[in-house]
């Protein structure tokens, strides 16, 4: 069965910047629909009827600009997690910074360059399918481990994490949540923890269209194909705790819990601050880096 294109809203006041966004993302992939203000696109949101797996957004508007309607997007739950690509002409980390606090984690400056807009919007993209695929996922988990207290489990590849990932978020409240921020937490212990896959060579691979063999290749190798990543589940009175572990060097993680403007225009990073806004109510790293700790209210 043929992929159906992904829907991508498009939201910008200049005539000539949508016709370019058009030109450039006339793709069969995907079918956009472009409107000219934010009261707009958020009638089209709420009314169309349309699931949008992505929203590309002027940050400069009159009436309600990108960061207002970015806010209003994050806080209704029925679009909350739609990917956003603000679109600007200014990249002043302040600026920068506010939209991705409101919840922009992929950026694009003016003017567009045509590899750059097709790399961000793929990526957003890629981010959008997984976590969709991921939910659906969710109905293949049975109940019957519902009451489950605690356990261990081990992972090698990034296909057992997921499916894992599946698995436990079956058992927190909101389980189309909770498996984006395990998911993230779990993959990144296979890439960058047991496999040693740094920041800007995942960034080259990536642009090069060879990370998915990186990945098995390094799995196959020593010192690599021996290592297990780990993650364990308890539950408390009022909280569920997950603990994800790898056999890796460690990171400085700090950075990368809080999405930064430097990294706002890279095409991966995000992971990790991510999983923290979307899924986890704490989140830190332990024994440098190789053990991630999310926690989860039981009551909101």
């Amino acid at each position: 069965m043929p992929q159906e294109p992904f829907n991508i809203l498009v939201v910008d006041d200049e005539p000539l910047n949508l016709e370019i966004i058009s030109e450039l993302l006339s793709d069969p992939r995907y079918r956009l629909r472009c409107v000219q203000d934010g009261i707009q696109a958020w009638e089209v949101l709420q009314g169309s009827g349309v699931d949008f797996d992505l929203i590309v957004l002027d940050r400069m508007m009159p009436g309600i600009d990108g960061i207002e309607l970015l806010a209003r997007i994050r806080s209704d739950r029925r679009f909350a997690d739609i990917p956003v690509i603000m679109q600007t002409a200014v990249s002043h980390p302040s600026d920068v910074l506010e939209g991705i606090h409101r919840g922009a984690y992929y950026y694009l400056t003016k003017p567009y360059e045509h590899d750059m807009l097709m790399a961000v919007v793929g990526a957003a993209i890629e981010f959008r399918a997984k976590q969709k695929g991921l939910r659906r996922r969710l109905s293949d988990v049975h109940d019957v481990f519902a009451h489950m207290r605690q356990a261990l489990f081990e992972f090698v590849s990034l296909v057992e994490a997921r499916q894992l990932a599946f698995f436990l978020a079956k058992l927190c409240p909101a389980p189309e949540v909770a498996v984006i921020g395990l998911a993230e937490l779990m993959v990144n212990a296979v890439e960058h923890g047991n496999l040693e896959i740094g920041f800007q060579e995942k960034g080259r691979l990536s642009m090069e269209g060879r990370w998915t063999a990186e990945i098995e290749r390094r799995l196959s190798l020593p010192p690599y194909r021996d290592r297990v990543a780990t993650v364990s589940f308890e539950r408390g009175p009022q909280w569920i705790r997950f603990r994800v572990r790898d056999q890796g060097n460690g990171f400085d993680w700090r950075e990368y819990l809080e999405m930064s403007p430097d990294r706002a225009f890279e095409m991966h990073g995000r992971g990790i601050a991510m999983a923290k806004a979307l899924t986890f109510k704490d989140l830190t790293y332990e024994d440098g880096g190789r053990e991630a700790v999310g926690t989860i209210p039981l009551n909101g």
